[in-house]
């Protein structure tokens, strides 16, 4: 496949129409955007800030069927989330792995009570059938198992026994970069004809004199220019601000109430978990899970309602320190501090249900209204849904969007094709192999390569041969200055943020020091032009986001 050139179409935009507007480019935009493409549809995708740079980005880096929603009885949902969880495996083989994870029943409710996890164990290992139908055979997924407590202290050194009544062993899989596994899905769109733009807000809504949606006037702020982009379908993938857009429409024309639940996540430095990820009950209800993850320990998550103006969401110490509560709870008191913290993100979950339940109980599952039910012709709200079942999610809201196009639909072929990049029929020996043929670059740094930009990573390195200061290591993980002219020449990075904490690793381990920063500020500055003042802003910027 041709290297998709990503570039931001609204700065070249002239008057058109496409078949269909997707006003968001979280997960759920990116993989709409592909599934319309690979179907044919002339598309555009604008994007608010950044791909995947809200709730896609606030993930606890896992792809999972939902073992926790078989305590609310919604087999359904596990089920399509296994599904989706294995056609993952199989089209994005360099992002997602499976990764043991341990129960622990410490008999704290009915839900923890050891016999109930059992038995939730047994009707997650029965729903996720087919698991086994992997195209790499190194992905295939085990059956469960249960531990005794010695075993369990053999594999995980840290558990608690104290009133540890049971212990179990499933798969899940680990989602190595979310960000980067978004920007897989909108690589692919673009290698299929969607053009995309980041930065790129919408103002308002196109409507013709009897209402009907025709478009929207979209502001280009690294440009200072506002342009009419206009679709015969438009589809509202706004997450947590589907809502707030739908208020640039006169009226009330929505479906059920959207709710925000907030999930942060904690990186510390203290070895919890070695190769498990080990879940482990809430005082509160619920529960707390914490993963191998860099090197690190990652620890998530919360689920606790929020309100207000999702623009203002920030990640609070209260927040933090709520989390480290719970740890500390169950491993006992200063098992982690407030220093140990390295990085702390989160994001809000778009849920839509009963305003009865609390956020917690609230469903997981997705919402696709046509606001043709309320008189308003030619918009489309997916509201909803989880990382997971997001390809899912695209292919059943192009049901709606053929219907609206009074087309014949094409068959959807998403679950049949590797993502862009991601053509790799056995990923360990491809790295391997990248290690072998390239003897002149660390190992570290072409593990990551490799497993980052798939078969992309070639191009990553002809950067670094052709000016060896690219080629200097910048974190433990072996990146290099050559992602950061990567990521802006071919990834549309128009920001520090965008490269530090969406491109790359370098920042979502932390601040990564004021050398490392002012380095990739340089060369970022060097890409787009900046002059002094604006370089200095940016690294403002960064080092502000990126502040505990």
């Amino acid at each position: 496949m041709p290297n998709p050139s990503m570039e931001r179409f609204i700065e070249t935009h002239e008057e058109g129409e496409y078949d269909l507007l997707i006003v968001g480019g979280g997960i759920t935009g990116a993989a709409l955007a592909y599934d319309a493409a690979r179907r044919g549809l002339s598309v555009a995708l604008v994007e608010k800030q950044d791909f995947g740079g809200a709730t896609s980005a606030a993930t606890s880096k896992l792809i999972h069927g939902g073992f926790r929603y078989l305590a609310h009885l919604e087999f359904g949902l596990v089920r399509e989330s296994l599904r989706e969880r294995r056609t993952l495996e199989n089209i994005a083989p360099n992002f997602v792995y499976p990764i043991p994870c341990i129960i622990t029943s410490y008999n704290t409710s009915f839900v923890d009570n050891a016999l109930a996890v059992r038995t939730a164990m047994v009707a997650y290992d029965i729903l996720s059938f087919g698991k086994d139908d992997t195209w790499d055979s190194n992905k295939s997924i085990p059956s469960r198992r249960l531990l005794s407590i010695d075993n369990a202290k053999t594999l995980e050194p840290a558990i608690p026994t104290d009133g540890l009544k049971g212990v179990g062993v499933q798969y899940d899989c680990s989602n190595l970069c979310p960000e980067r596994l978004t920007l897989a899905f909108l690589r692919s769109a673009v290698a299929h004809g969607a053009r995309l733009s980041n930065h790129s807000r919408v103002e308002s809504f196109i409507q013709s004199p009897d209402g009907r949606v025709l478009g929207a006037q979209v502001h280009d702020p690294l440009n200072d220019r506002s342009v009419g982009v206009r679709a015969k379908v438009t589809v509202n993938c706004g997450g947590p601000w589907a809502d707030l857009l739908l208020g640039l429409l006169p009226g009330e024309r929505r479906g059920k109430q959207l709710r925000r639940s907030e999930g942060i996540h904690i990186i510390v430095r203290n070895t919890l978990v070695l190769n498990h990820l080990v879940t482990y009950p809430k005082r509160s209800g619920g529960h707390f899970f914490m993963l191998p993850w860099r090197g690190r320990t990652l620890i998530g998550t919360t689920d606790r309602e929020w309100v207000g103006d999702p623009d203002e969401y920030r990640v609070t110490r209260e927040s933090i320190i709520g989390l480290i509560d719970e740890v500390n709870a169950v491993f006992g008191q200063d098992a982690v501090v407030f220093s140990d913290v390295l990085h702390a993100y989160g994001g809000l979950r778009p849920l839509v249900g009963d305003g009865n339940k609390g956020v917690r109980d609230s469903s997981r599952k997705y919402e696709i209204y046509d606001h043709h039910e309320h008189g308003l012709e030619g918009l489309i709200t997916v509201e909803g849904g989880k990382y997971t079942t997001s390809r899912n999610l695209a292919e059943n809201t192009m049901k709606t969007v053929f219907s609206k196009l009074n087309r014949n639909p094409r068959e959807c072929t998403t679950d049949k094709h590797r993502l862009d990049g991601c053509e790799i029929d056995d990923v360990e020996a491809f790295v391997e192999r990248a290690q072998q043929d390239n003897p002149g670059f660390d190992a570290k740094t072409m593990d990551w390569l490799a497993r980052q930009y798939g078969t992309r990573f070639s191009e990553v390195l002809q950067l670094a041969e052709a000016d060896p200061d690219l080629a200097v290591p910048l974190d433990s993980d072996g990146e290099i200055g050559a992602q950061v002219v990567y990521a802006i020449r071919h990834e549309m990075a128009r920001t520090l943020n965008d490269v530090i904490l969406r491109r790359t690793g370098i920042g979502t381990l932390g601040y990564p020091g004021d050398d490392v920063i002012d380095r990739v500020g340089a060369i970022a500055a060097n890409e787009l032009n900046w002059d002094d003042d604006q370089r200095e802003r940016e690294i403002a910027r960064a080092q502000a986001t990126l502040r505990l």
